[in-house]
C-alpha cells in the first residue's frame, strides 16, 4: 500500500503564502500522478492541481497564477506552493497519488488532509 504524509498547512493572512508537502512511501512500483485536492464543509472535494509522471500539469482556474505544483521524484514527494492566498482558499487540502503498487496493482491513495485557513 501507499502511505502519504502531508505537512505545511496552517493559518495565514490574506495575501500570504504557504507550502504544502506530501511524501509517499510504501511498495510503490511506479508513480503515475500526484496532486492536491481541497474540500470545505458541505461541498465536494475539488481538484487544485495535478502533475503526471510524464510532465503535464493541470490547475483549477481559481488557483492559476497563484499556486505552483512540483515534485521531487527521488523522494516521491509533491509540493504545492500557494501564494497570494485568499480567504476562499480556506479548506482541508488532501494529497492524492496514482501509483502502481507491488501485488495490489494500480491504485489511488489519499492523505489524511491538512487544514489551510486564510484570514481576511
Amino acid at each position: 500500500q501507499v502511505q502519504l504524509v502531508e505537512s505545511g498547512g496552517g493559518l495565514v493572512q490574506s495575501g500570504g503564502s504557504l507550502r504544502l508537502s506530501c511524501a509517499a512511501s510504501g511498495s510503490i512500483r511506479r508513480l503515475y500522478a500526484m496532486g492536491w485536492y481541497r474540500q470545505t464543509p458541505g461541498k465536494q472535494r475539488e481538484l487544485v492541481a495535478t502533475i503526471t509522471s510524464s510532465g503535464p500539469i493541470n490547475y483549477a482556474d481559481s488557483v492559476k497564477g497563484r499556486f505552483t505544483i512540483s515534485t521531487d521524484s527521488a523522494k516521491n514527494t509533491v509540493y504545492l506552493q500557494m501564494n497570494s492566498l485568499k480567504p476562499e482558499d480556506t479548506a482541508v487540502y488532501y494529497c492524492n497519488v496514482d501509483a502502481e503498487v507491488f501485488i495490489l496493482g494500480r491504485m489511488s491513495s489519499w492523505g489524511r488532509g491538512t487544514q489551510v485557513t486564510v484570514s481576511s
